[in-house]
């Protein structure tokens, strides 16, 4: 469910930066799961360099997600995790 969450709200934030349908699915979908080439404009053919800055440091991040475990680092952003015990 986490994974999904994180996917669906992904390709909306990344979509507001103004790519097509096609090509933020694609992108987000390569950068989480860590795939290889995506579709649209992040395809086989292309690569990342067209893309907007915003976009490129929210997909670096999903990188950091996929290759480390959602887990790992959504548990960084829990209060529970910075209490003093």
């Amino acid at each position: 469910m986490i994974y999904i969450t994180v996917y669906v709200l992904s390709s909306i934030l990344v979509g507001f930066t103004g790519l097509d349908l096609q090509t933020t699915l694609g992108a987000v979908a390569t950068s989480l799961g860590n795939i290889g080439p995506g579709f649209g404009d992040v395809g086989p053919y292309d690569n990342f360099a067209g893309l907007p800055s915003i976009t490129k440091w929210i997909l670096s991040f999903l990188m950091l997600l996929g290759r480390l475990e959602l887990f790992t680092i959504l548990i960084l952003f829990t209060p529970y995790f910075w209490r003093k015990v």
